[in-house]
């Protein structure tokens, strides 16, 4: 099993930036892609970015240009910065494994504010 712990989250203003970071532990060997997630109150799970193991990246269309995801291996930990905040980037984001073939693990998530 891998577990994941998400750090970095808190209160922002418009246009600020934060640094998001996710340690993995427990069977590291297995993580393939890592993940980027955000859900808002009263709104859908959203994959925010999303990393392979070979470094390849993609965005959802509402953070490209502004976010930036990476990993450091040797660390085992996920990272998103975050810049141009806006007030809809508020939600708790959560970091989230692919783990070959067994099941995906999840964070319990930090929560990004951002005012206006």
């Amino acid at each position: 099993q891998v577990q994941l712990v998400e750090s970095g989250g808190g209160l922002v203003q418009a246009g600020g930036s934060l640094r998001l970071s996710c340690a993995a532990s427990g069977n590291i060997y297995r993580i393939n892609a890592m993940r980027w997630y955000r859900q808002a109150p009263g709104k859908q799970r959203e994959l925010v970015a999303v990393i392979t193991s070979g470094g390849s990246t993609n965005y959802a269309d509402s953070v490209k240009g502004r976010f930036t995801i990476s990993r450091d291996n040797a660390k085992n930990t996920l990272y998103l910065q975050m810049n141009s905040l806006k007030p809809e980037d508020t939600a708790v984001y959560l970091c989230n494994t692919d783990n070959r073939g067994f099941l995906d693990s999840w964070g319990p998530g930090t929560q990004v504010t951002v005012s206006s």
